[in-house]
């Protein structure tokens, strides 16, 4: 009695969309809507090539109007595209948008039978009678409002997160900039110069490291790293750690005694391992901020031995080697990762050998660099000479995915081109051979630049793989092949450099269950959607820049700050926060407490209250995965809108088809 009272009250409209030929190659539209349109509840059915444009949506509006419509059905492409556009037209017309309901008839059914027109057709009409069952019990659910903290944390201090930092607080909100190195800049600082324009990258960079620090609402956490997240979007906890620097900044003047004077030495992460740096040092001399820090896992005095040199000599009395980490709190209402990236290994190419003249990618930019361990002077490691013969190696560890990385690393082609010229410019009787796949130059004055290289500087380009490096004597045997004269090459070179792929911080995975954020196998923060969503996660509130998602150079880098810092204030333009309410609801009567729910819900949105023994859901943190409702064994946690009746409505419908059809 009740379900034919259920389908009495609803009016329900069904709007099938041909998505151009997407669906209606496949789909018999036509005769979707004829059948649909003699099914109980159905009031109305229509067809049109495209319902999500202006006149399809006013195609809905008046059949709400005209045939007194009080659920909608819109069978189109998955929700993630147009839900929010079809529930909007439902709302302005007096629906509530949780009455309509998307039946995915093209990623479920017009692709996947393309080729099965029949096939296609008889699906299409199962997913709608399905989609229809479910909306007759639905709820008429109201969006919940959420506080909102106007403020950001941005984990990471490279040239993404600068970006982001600069324009939230240039818009008038706090930003916490996390960066677990002592000083800000990321990579970027650790170039020679810029592709195209070939000038210093310090000079480039410098002034937005220092609009950061001398910005008011900024607040830099150099040498801190994010200890734990709770909450959700619009209301964030962020705790973050602090490092002990071992060192007193307030005392401390950057004099640099204490550094001279150190008598432990360790090889120089900022110089890429091609010279040392004491157990107390800052990043670079020219480090913002300019801060030292001890070591301690290499200073005597914190390995055992009996070592306080530092201490001694510092004027100030800025040394404290009981200094501890300090955890702090911060409240924010969403958060930006550009946590950078790596090279990818060069040590686990075997067949090219782990040789002093055989560098990577960034060992090179510091040999270029003024700055660098060899102020800018081309010597070889290995014995100080001028390299007059240099290989440079395309595509080491990328495109490559039956050993190492499958994808390509964007910036590889580019920042070779410029390394050699500058190499050129500084040994103008050296010749460059550069070995490559093909040539990627695709953003504004990439192919020219490429151009002019091997115009100018003599630049030599062989299309084909390097099968082999190894050292014969003084000179390093690179054997390869040119896939354009089909003929095998053998160089005798003095140095070799590999554009190694580039990969995410391996940091991230531990990152990323910290902010329940998805990183892939290749150390990258994963986005909500590849087209769509490149800046958000699916988390909300939590959103991605720079090399953090997915290798990019320094334009796009910048131009994905900007626009996670856009979608930002684009949330906190609102007075208040919206949170969806079609998720998780728990029937206490019938809950005993089992916490299977709490242990499997990603979002950490369920708990077993200790005292009354039942699960509770935070709704504001819940994002409606459904994990907690298929893992309940009483029934207890059921989603709104997609209950069990609801789902059991639906498998009747399934059986009920296919039981006609046998």
């Amino acid at each position: 009695m009740n379900e034919v009272y259920v389908m009495e009250r609803k009016r329900i409209g069904v709007f099938v969309c041909h998505c151009g030929l997407n669906i209606a190659s496949s789909v018999d539209v036509n005769k979707v809507v004829e059948e649909i349109k003699t099914y109980p509840g159905v009031a109305h059915a229509e067809h049109y090539i495209y319902m999500c444009s202006d006149p399809g949506q006013d195609k809905i509006r008046k059949a709400i109007e005209e045939h007194k419509l009080d659920a909608v059905v819109n069978c189109n492409c998955s929700p993630s595209l147009h839900e929010n556009t079809f529930r909007g037209v439902a709302a302005a017309e007096g629906i509530n948008p949780y009455h309509c309901e998307i039946a995915n008839i093209r990623e479920w059914c017009s692709w996947p039978h393309a080729n099965s027109p029949e096939e296609a057709t008889q699906k299409a009409l199962l997913i709608i009678r399905t989609t229809i069952e479910r909306l007759r019990k639905n709820e008429a659910l109201t969006p919940m409002v959420v506080p909102l903290t106007k403020k950001v944390a941005v984990i990471g201090g490279g040239i993404a997160g600068m970006q982001a930092a600069l324009d939230i607080a240039q818009s008038g909100y706090q930003v916490y900039l996390v960066e677990k190195e002592p000083s800000l800049g990321g990579h970027a600082v650790q170039l020679s110069g810029m592709v195209l324009t070939l000038d210093s990258a310090s000079c480039s960079i410098s002034p937005m490291i220092h609009e950061v620090i001398n910005h008011p609402l900024i607040e830099v956490y150099n040498y801190s790293e994010v200890e734990e997240v709770e909450g959700y979007v619009g209301s964030f906890t962020v705790k973050l750690r602090r490092k002990a620097s071992s060192v007193n900044t307030k005392l401390c003047d950057s004099c640099g005694r204490c550094e001279e004077k150190c008598p432990k030495t360790v090889p120089s992460e900022f110089n890429c391992n091609l010279n040392t740096r004491k157990a107390i040092y800052r990043t670079y001399p020219d480090a913002v901020p300019n801060q030292f820090v001890i070591d301690r896992n290499t200073c005597l005095n914190f390995t055992g031995e009996e070592c306080q040199v530092c201490r001694e000599v510092c004027p100030h009395g800025a040394i404290d080697y009981t200094q501890e980490d300090v955890l702090e709190e911060v409240k924010v209402g969403a958060l930006v990762v550009a946590t950078g990236y790596n090279l990818y290994p060069k040590e686990k190419i075997e067949e090219y050998e782990n040789d002093a003249d055989v560098l990577d990618g960034l060992q090179f930019e510091r040999l270029l660099s003024p700055g660098g361990p060899t102020e800018g002077l081309i010597r070889r490691p290995s014995d100080g000479k001028v390299p007059k013969e240099v290989v440079f190696v395309q595509c080491v560890g990328s495109r490559d995915p039956e050993n190492h990385k499958p994808y390509c690393s964007r910036i590889c082609c580019m920042y070779t081109a410029k390394q050699a010229i500058l190499y050129k410019r500084a040994v103008p009787e050296g010749q460059v051979y550069i070995f490559y796949i093909d040539i990627r130059a695709t953003g504004k004055g990439c192919e020219e630049f490429i151009k002019d290289g091997v115009d100018e500087e003599g630049l030599l380009y062989l299309r084909g793989r390097v099968s082999k490096i190894f050292r014969d004597g003084e000179k390093l045997s690179v054997w390869g092949v040119d896939t354009l004269s089909n003929k095998q090459i053998e160089i005798n070179a003095d140095m070799v450099v590999l554009s190694m792929a580039v990969v995410g911080h391996e940091g991230n995975q531990e990152l990323g269950k910290k902010l329940n954020i998805i990183t892939d196998t290749h150390y990258f923060a994963s986005e909500a959607h590849p087209k769509l969503g490149p800046l958000e996660t699916l988390t909300a509130g939590i959103y991605l820049c720079g090399n953090a998602q997915a290798p990019k150079d320094i334009p796009d880098t910048l131009a994905q700050g900007s626009g996670a810092a856009s979608k930002i204030l684009s949330l906190f333009s609102r007075k208040e926060l919206l949170h969806e309410p079609q998720i998780s609801s728990v029937d206490q009567e019938v809950c005993s407490g089992c916490g299977y729910c709490e242990s499997i819900c990603a979002y950490q949105a369920v708990e077993v209250d200790p005292k009354k023994r039942v699960a509770v859901v935070n709704e504001a943190v819940c994002e409606a995965c459904g994990a907690c409702a298929a893992t309940c064994p009483s029934g207890a946690i059921q989603l709104k809108n997609f209950d069990r009746k609801q789902v059991m409505n639906m498998i009747d419908q399934i059986a009920k088809d296919y039981g006609e059809a046998s």
